[in-house]
This record gives structure tokens, C-alpha cells and sequence, in this order.
């Protein structure tokens, strides 16, 4: 544990609270990718397995299993709760051209051969690319809202501590995991381009277009 883990651990954690609260409060899903939500709730699903077999610490699995919570009860909330506010017709991304390439992957690109092993590194690609079908979606509409644009703002912010974070440890306890840095480094690239219009936009981006989508 270091500084930018933990404050990369809380940046994550209050992503997630500002989109739950965003929801609860407008009673409405307008403006949240759907496909998004499920991809992230697969991720920390096939991520925390080992919270069955491997005990770390309580920070640990206190973390995980509010994440595990914060997924599931978003992933409700969008199409069960509120399903009337989801924008289905606009959150149109194709799943399957994510969950193909990402399932082949982490078979052919893998720290050791188990199953538990090729889910996290499963999650590991699938989390560098989850926010896809949010950012597909922005640059449909050409809108977001302002709450909706501080949500993914910390949730890249999570991604660039986590590099610090990676940057530290090497430096430390000459550690190095080449699947997760790429993969983070990926991750926080598709952030780039809403990095700069959040921060010179002074944070309100009411009309949206993301070069990647055109």
C-alpha cells in the first residue's frame, strides 16, 4: 500500500457513490450507459474470486465487496428500477466486439494457466476497456451532464494514480506486472481527449464529441 494506491482506491470509490447518488437523486438514468455498468460489474465479478479463497487484509476485502455492491445495485437501479429513464436506444455499443477480443486475450496473454488466473487477467482487459460503451454513447447524443462528466473524471483519475501507484512500486520493491500497467496505460489513454475538454471546459462539457467516435 502507498498514497497513490489509497487515494486511487478512494478516487474509484467516489466514481461510483457520485453516479449511485446521481441516480437516486433524479430518479433517472439518463445520460448512463447501461452496457458500461455490466461491463464493470463483470470486471470486479471475475476480478474478486478470490475473495473465497485468499484473505489479504480487511482494507481488501472491505473494498471489494462494496465495489461488488456499488456494480450490482447500479446495474438494478438502470434496468430494473429506473428501466423507464434508460436511454436503451442511444447505449446501442456492441458488447460482443469488447468481449471477444478481451476473452481471447486472457487466454493467449496470461500469467499462468488456471482458470482463477485467466479471469482476473479477463478483468484486467476488460476494465481497460469498459468505459467504451459510456464514451460511444456521449459522443451519440453530443451531450452529458455535468455529474456525468465528474464521474468519469475521477474514475480516469483512479487510472492515472494507479500508473503512480505502478511507478512507485517499481521504484520500491522492483515490482512490475506487464498485463495490468498496459492495460491501466490503455485505459487511461481513451480518458485523454475528456481529460482536456473537463479540465478546459472548467468542468461542465454539455456538448461532447469524442474524436475516437467520428
Amino acid at each position: 500500500m502507498n498514497i497513490f494506491r489509497i487515494l486511487g482506491d478512494v478516487s474509484h470509490l467516489l466514481a461510483i457513490i457520485i453516479l449511485l447518488l446521481k441516480i437516486l437523486k433524479s430518479k433517472s438514468c439518463a445520460g448512463i450507459s447501461g452496457k458500461s455498468q455490466i461491463l464493470f460489474a463483470l470486471v470486479f465479478t471475475t476480478r474478486y474470486l478470490d475473495l473465497f479463497t485468499n484473505f489479504i487484509s480487511v482494507y481488501n476485502t472491505v473494498m471489494k465487496v462494496i465495489f461488488l455492491i456499488c456494480a450490482y445495485v447500479t446495474v438494478y437501479m438502470i434496468y430494473v428500477k429506473f428501466r423507464k429513464t434508460f436511454d436503451s436506444e442511444n447505449d446501442s455499443f456492441r458488447l460482443e466486439f469488447l468481449l471477444v477480443p478481451v476473452t481471447g486475450l486472457s487466454f493467449l496473454e496470461n500469467h499462468s494457466f488456471t482458470p482463477l488466473e485467466i479471469l482476473w487477467t479477463f478483468s484486467i482487459y476488460l476494465e481497460s476497456v469498459a468505459i467504451l460503451p459510456q464514451l460511444f454513447m456521449i459522443s451519440k447524443t453530443g451531450e452529458a451532464e455535468t455529474i456525468t462528466t465528474h464521474y468519469l473524471f475521477f474514475l480516469g483519475l483512479y487510472r492515472a494514480l494507479y500508473i503512480a501507484n505502478w511507478v512507485w512500486r517499481y521504484h520500491t520493491e522492483n515490482f512490475y506486472d506487464q498485463i495490468a500497467v498496459v492495460s491501466g496505460v490503455v485505459q487511461t489513454i481513451f480518458y485523454c481527449d475528456f481529460f482536456y475538454l473537463y479540465v478546459t471546459k472548467g468542468r461542465q462539457i454539455p456538448q461532447y464529441k469524442s474524436e475516437m467516435f467520428i
